[in-house]
Order: C-alpha cells, then sequence, then structure tokens
C-alpha cells in the first residue's frame, strides 16, 4: 500500500493522547503502536463506522444514510453479533469503532451494544445530535466506557442549524452538549458539514474560532452527492477549496478524513483507514460510497476487507476524497452503477474484474476475476 510517512515526531495532542491510552487502555494503545507496520505490510488500520440502527429523531437535509431506512426483511445485528464483530476487528488489531445511526443516544440496548464491543479493547466513539446528551447522561456515557463524542453542529446561527438539521431547539441542546461531554470528561470534537459555498465565509471562521476556544476539534465533513443530496453537485469542494483547507489546519484547530495521523498520510481513507458496518452487515468502503464489498453475516471481516483492498480505488494511494471531490469518479462509479438501485450495491456491479482490480492482491482478497 502506498503511502507518505510523515515526520516521526507526532504532534503534541497526539502524544498526549497515546499517553492517555497508554494508561488507560493498554490493548488499545499496543495495536496503535503496530499500525505503521500494519501500513507497511499493506494491510487496514481502518476505524469501523457502526451503523447499528437506523432509527433517528431528526430530518437532517444532507442525510446519507435515507436509502438504508426502513428494510424491515433484511437480518440486522444482534447484541450476539456485535460480539462476534468486536472479536474479528480486535484479531485484525483494529483499535477505534464509532458508533452511528441514526442517532445513537436514542438507542434501547446503547449500554448493551457498548459493552458487548468492549471498551478494554476498543477506544470508542459515538456520534450525536446532542439532543438527549445532557449531564446525566454524559457522564454515563463515560462510565460505561465511551472515549470521545463526535457532535454535530452546522451553523453558529441557532435558526439555520435548527432547519438543516429538521428540529427546532437542536441548536441549543448542541451547545449544552458540549458543556456535558466537557464536565462528564469525555473527549469531544464537533462534526460540521461543508459545502464550496460555506467554506468561503466569514460564518465558517467565526464557527472555527468558537469552538477552539471552547477547547473544541472541529471535524469538517465535505458535503457528498449521495443519500439526501443525491444529485446535488453544484456544492461538491474541487482541490482548490481542499488546499484552502489545509491552510486553515494551520491556523485553526479543524480536520478532514484527510488530515495525516499516526505520522502517516494514507490519503483517501477508504478501506484502508475507514470502513462502515451496516445494520445489515454489508461492509461499505466508507459512510458514503454505498457499495458493498462483503457482509459480516457470510464472510469473514478479514476476507472482506482483503478483497477491498485489492480494488484499486482503496488499495493504492488515493489522493484526493473520491466521493466529495473526484468528479470522474462519481460520474463513473456512483452516478452510473450506483443512482437508481437498492442500496447497497454489490461491489461486482460497480467495479470491473479487469480494471478495476489490483491483480497481485486479488488471490489473498478471494475474489473470483474472471
Amino acid at each position: 500500500m502506498r503511502h507518505k510517512v510523515l515526520d516521526q515526531n507526532l504532534r503534541q495532542s497526539e502524544i498526549e493522547k497515546r499517553n492517555q491510552l497508554q494508561h488507560n487502555k493498554p490493548r488499545v494503545y499496543e495495536k496503535i503502536t503496530r499500525f505503521k507496520d500494519r501500513v507497511e505490510r499493506g494491510e487496514s488500520i481502518a476505524i469501523i463506522q457502526f451503523q447499528y440502527n437506523y432509527q433517528c429523531n431528526f430530518r437532517c437535509e444532507h442525510c446519507s444514510i435515507k436509502g438504508f431506512q426502513g428494510k424491515q426483511d433484511k437480518r440486522k445485528f444482534t447484541i450476539e453479533d456485535v460480539k462476534k464483530l468486536s472479536y474479528e476487528a480486535d484479531e485484525m488489531g483494529l483499535a477505534h469503532l464509532v458508533i452511528t445511526g441514526g442517532e445513537p443516544l436514542i438507542f434501547k440496548d446503547y449500554d448493551a451494544l457498548i459493552a458487548a464491543i468492549d471498551p478494554s479493547k476498543f477506544y470508542i466513539s459515538s456520534d450525536t445530535n446532542g439532543w438527549f446528551l445532557d449531564a446525566e447522561r454524559a457522564r454515563h456515557l463515560k462510565e460505561i466506557g465511551v472515549d470521545k463524542i463526535q457532535l454535530s453542529l452546522d451553523s453558529l446561527d441557532a435558526d439555520s442549524h435548527d432547519a438543516f438539521r429538521g428540529a427546532p431547539g437542536s441548536h441549543a441542546r448542541a451547545l449544552r452538549a458540549i458543556d456535558a461531554a466537557q464536565n462528564a470528561g469525555l473527549n469531544i470534537i464537533v462534526q460540521t458539514v461543508v459545502t464550496k459555498t460555506r467554506l468561503h465565509t466569514d460564518e465558517f471562521i467565526r464557527f472555527l474560532e468558537f469552538l477552539n476556544a471552547k477547547n473544541v476539534g472541529v471535524f469538517v465533513t465535505y458535503a457528498k452527492p449521495v443519500g439526501a443530496w443525491e444529485g446535488h453537485f453544484e456544492e461538491l469542494v474541487d482541490l482548490d477549496d481542499m488546499a484552502y483547507m489545509r491552510e486553515l489546519e494551520k491556523k485553526h484547530n479543524v480536520f478532514t478524513h484527510l488530515t495525516p495521523s499516526y505520522g502517516l498520510d494514507l490519503g483517501c481513507l477508504a478501506v484502508k483507514r475507514m470502513i462502515s458496518v451496516t445494520q445489515y452487515g454489508d461492509v461499505l468502503p466508507c459512510p458514503y460510497i454505498h457499495t458493498s464489498i462483503g457482509n459480516v453475516f457470510q464472510e469473514s471481516l478479514q476476507k472482506i476487507i482483503n478483497r477491498g483492498l485489492s480494488i484499486k480505488y482503496f488499495g493504492e494511494y488515493v489522493e484526493t476524497c473520491l466521493i466529495a471531490e473526484d468528479r470522474k469518479f462519481i460520474h463513473d462509479y456512483v452516478v452510473k452503477k450506483i443512482y437508481g438501485k437498492p442500496l447497497p450495491v454489490p461491489y461486482d456491479e460497480v467495479f470491473d474484474a479487469e480494471s478495476d482490480y489490483i491483480k497481485d492482491k486479488v488471490d489473498a482478497a478471494w475474489v473470483e476475476v474472471e
């Protein structure tokens, strides 16, 4: 797997996080210290974005999982299935799992879910819109083993945020959630959706300054033409926009999925550094590329990830974000082969056996290429 090894002197924030992990979660720490060696061997160090349940109390304009909701005839994850997934991921040396949905804090079996993952084996993050994250709930999350909150916030203007999220009062609840998480000792970042237009506004700079003043980092999710935003190409970023974002990273505590970490620059993270597991067991290369590279109810996670790495877009270094910026990838694989079909679309209906695979990785991936 081609990648860039950066300055071996880690950022101070990463050193502090590692020291904390070494004390609190030694098993996770040990796995992270092996990441560079695993990447050198061409293996994945994926964060598992776990779409455990699609129940949600919001109706967000940009929702990417619209096409996955309501599949009543599909097998869904049970707590026993979660234990099996956790075991396989741990055996592979994966270290970070993000619980998402839907809205995780409305899951009735949330505590059982955390226990099944096993906080001693993983750094556990939880996405949330913040509606139900008050002081008492934050303290409880800390007690059961959650490490980090990834809170959705999309504007300093309450009316704009509430309209975008389809939930009046959600802005005030999100701000309350920041204080609750920090007071409980949870790590917290804010996730925000950025369109081409918003990126270059004064509002966005004020947004960064406001949150950084609260000692909260901002994770930028570039707008993507999937889910409820299918076909909305006019607000996608380009390479110049991404270069501007990299300049902002030098001035503010803001980052994207392309921002290097662990001393490594892996480019596009799909499969190499991120996978999504749906409520129905399908594994997606990332949350926004809606093709299934396998199903954990039918195959091992190792086999599925190996298959993903055998596809050239995911196994080779790609400098940009395929689904947010690469217009050719979006047109050739998303518009032509995914739009209009039941989700997720099987990988063999999206990628060509002759032109889209890394030939020397096919055997290891158990992919039948004729």
